[in-house]
């Protein structure tokens, strides 16, 4: 699936959607008369609504030149670590081995639906598979923890977001690093690198992110219990469909940030922009009603994220055969080979004996 950036990024008002339901449907617009070409051009704009600076929430975004950055008490973002603050970039690690970097935003998110853009760039030295670890962006209850998990701690509250551009599962060949993931933790789930995190992801897709000539970007989505997750590696001016799931809870008053780390191998790990919106969205009476940071962090799923794996397409399948299980099945199939000779032999025994009566 392929939106163009600025539609995937309309918003409309609580206002529009009540106008916009009712203009949809609209006859064609070829020979109408001039109220009908009227409410067609109405119906348009309701549909490629930009994320305009009125929806923009500068108190989480991240802009050049990066104003409101730093320790003071005034300060709308906080970095930790060996995060550089320059007029171009933030950048969370150098290309350097063993290094750690975050930078947080220090206003809580009270909003019930948003929209976070990135804009970044990993870049370095390294040769193809020598390069790591990649990016995290997160939406957590606490802020400024370092840890094991690109740079954050284990055992998080809330949503991360994980550009993963080293393989450490040396058996997981289903898949291509760099590669994008998420997930959705009440505290109580590692992240487990060693596998790189797939016995608790959500979905995920392969995105040939590194050493660009241009900068990355990457949305996200909740809205109405909703993540969708959708990329632009191409600087096409176009959203790729990453990861898209429902059942989806997360609380307000939650923090945006971004780490980065590496480890024997090293990447630099750039910020350039982290843009907020706010989506206009109608809840029903009972959802308004609910404490919204009260909320935990959960996801509605048929089989917990411990009991499958996903593809490169988002898709959550069946646990990886087993080598006992490829046994049983073939075991299976050649009872079954054999089972199948046996009858078509005696089957053609029969009409044998069948046919020698005949003459």
């Amino acid at each position: 699936q392929v939106l163009s950036k600025t539609r995937w990024r309309g918003h409309i008002t609580s206002v529009e959607v009540s106008a916009c339901s009712k203009m949809r449907g609209v006859g064609t617009f070829i020979s109408r008369p001039l109220p009908f070409l009227l409410l067609h051009f109405t119906l348009l704009k309701c549909d490629i609504t930009d994320g305009n600076v009125e929806h923009l929430k500068r108190e989480h975004s991240l802009m050049k030149p990066y104003q409101g950055v730093g320790s003071s008490p005034s300060s709308q973002w906080d970095f930790w670590g060996s995060t550089l603050v320059t007029s171009s970039y933030v950048r969370l690690t150098p290309d350097e081995r063993s290094k750690q970097g975050s930078i947080w935003n220090t206003v809580p998110v009270h909003l019930k639906d948003w929209e976070m853009h990135v804009q970044y760039k990993i870049h370095g030295s390294g040769k193809k598979n020598l390069h790591g670890d990649g990016i995290a962006i997160w939406y957590t209850k606490e802020r400024l923890h370092p840890g094991p998990v690109f740079g954050n701690q284990d055992h998080f509250v809330g949503l991360a977001l994980f550009v993963d551009t080293f393989c450490n599962d040396l058996h997981g060949m289903d898949r291509s690093f760099p590669y994008i993931s998420a997930m959705v933790n009440n505290g109580s789930l590692p992240y487990d690198h060693g596998n790189d995190g797939r016995t608790s992801e959500l979905g995920g897709c392969s995105s040939e992110i590194r050493n660009k000539d241009h900068d990355t970007y990457l949305a996200i989505r909740y809205s109405k219990g909703r993540l969708t997750v959708m990329i632009d590696i191409d600087d096409k001016n176009e959203w790729k469909e990453c990861i898209d799931i429902g059942g989806v809870r997360l609380p307000t008053g939650y923090y945006f940030g971004a780490s980065a780390a590496t480890g024997d191998l090293s990447d630099n790990h750039d910020i350039i922009s982290m843009k907020m919106y706010q989506l206009m969205v109608e809840h029903a009476p009972d959802e308004d009603s609910l404490d919204w940071t009260k909320i935990e962090p959960s996801v509605s799923l048929l089989k917990s994220p411990k009991d499958n794996i996903d593809d490169p397409t988002g898709n959550f399948r069946s646990t990886p055969l087993t080598g006992w299980k490829v046994f049983l099945l073939l075991l299976c199939a050649l009872l079954g080979i054999v089972v199948c000779g046996v009858v078509g032999a005696v089957v053609f025994q029969k009409r044998q004996e069948r046919n020698r009566r005949f003459y």
